[in-house]
């Protein structure tokens, strides 16, 4: 399949809209979940809490389950909607060769989480001391002796401890033991596929950004404060507003169609996004460089969010600046032309 895929599950579904609640939340900087960066900040601060678990990187649609679950538990038995997360990813300590990068950043995660419904978080600093916890170890120090857990959540293929010995059958001794109630959540499946981290990872790589926006249950989005860029969109190409990726968030290659937010005074626009090292000028600094499809009054915005919304094509080196300039404006109608579609409801542009 090409990265074009899935245009017409976007433009039917309203949902992956940067406007949506999920996004505004996103977008508020005002956290009022109570987030706790440590063990040592939780210890004695946590209220009793019904506790998911997991890395939840990029905050998917399963994630959202899985806290779903979590809050309906709480709200029953007057507990907390809590949420333990790992910052860095565990594989970063237990298997560095192997670790990822990651769909939102840590930040965004939490905003994520918030906005799903998280009342408290703790991010859990993973370290090698960390890794060497035996699952036992685990739920006696962490989750029954700091993080005040009465009930756990967490998905069917949980593991948890040194070397991942423990399993939820480790969690049903801990319940039968009566020291918490443990439940399990089934992966949430989309079109016959399992919603994972790992594979929204690999369509983003892929330039597939609709199928994965499908799977996040929301656009994947980039944020950053506006640099300067190579001096060259102003004066020979078109004028950008540039940011330079995040060195742990995963940035899928290429031109895009997108929808850019001014973080600080909720402006947007719609826009093309180029995700590179623009080959055509020799450079080899990877940059975001967003051009607006109108032209905006005011203040140049200080900080940004680009909502990654379609896949228009790879970037590739070009002869000349002329035949750069011609492509751009190709991609700038056929951008036009998928917002007119997605206003229209069409199910393709082809």
């Amino acid at each position: 399949m090409s990265a074009q895929d899935d245009f017409g599950a976007v433009v039917r579904d309203k949902n992956m809209s940067a406007q949506d609640d999920f996004g505004a939340v996103v977008r508020d900087r005002n956290m009022s979940a109570r987030i706790f960066r440590s063990l040592e900040e939780a210890r004695g601060q946590f209220a009793a809490s019904a506790l998911a678990i997991g890395n939840f990187d990029g905050v998917h649609i399963g994630h959202k389950t899985l806290l779903q679950e979590t809050r309906k538990f709480a709200a029953k038995r007057g507990l907390r909607a809590s949420v333990l997360t790992f910052y860095p990813h565990p594989t970063a300590i237990v298997a560095p060769d192997r670790k990822p990068q990651l769909i939102c950043t840590l930040g965004q995660r939490l905003r994520l989480l918030e906005a799903i419904g998280a009342e408290q978080i703790c991010v859990l600093p993973f370290t090698h001391e960390v890794a060497q916890l035996s699952p036992e170890q685990f739920v006696h120090e962490i989750l029954l002796g700091v993080l005040n857990t009465k009930a756990v959540f967490v998905g069917e293929n949980f593991r948890f401890g040194h070397k991942q010995a423990g399993t939820p059958e480790t969690l049903r001794n801990f319940e039968r033991q009566g020291a918490l109630e443990a439940y399990f959540v089934r992966p949430v499946t989309y079109r016959g596929e399992v919603v994972s981290s790992s594979i929204i990872r690999e369509y983003l790589k892929n330039g597939k950004v609709a199928r994965a926006g499908r799977l996040l249950g929301r656009c994947f989005f980039i944020e950053g404060d506006v640099v300067a860029g190579r001096g060259v969109g102003s004066t020979q190409l078109v004028p950008t507003l540039n940011v330079r990726p995040q060195p742990e968030q995963l940035v899928p290659r290429g031109i895009y169609v997108t929808e850019t937010t001014d973080t600080a005074r909720g402006r947007r626009w719609q826009s093309i996004t180029n995700v590179g090292t623009s080959p055509t000028f020799g450079t080899n600094e990877t940059m975001i460089e967003t051009y607006l499809l109108s032209s905006f009054d005011g203040l140049t915005p200080e900080n940004i969010r680009v909502d990654f919304r379609y896949w228009l094509r790879w970037e590739t080196w070009f002869p000349s600046v002329a035949d750069l300039r011609s492509q751009i404006l190709k991609d700038v109608s056929r951008a036009k032309s998928y917002w007119r579609r997605v206003a229209n409801h069409v199910a393709s542009i082809y």
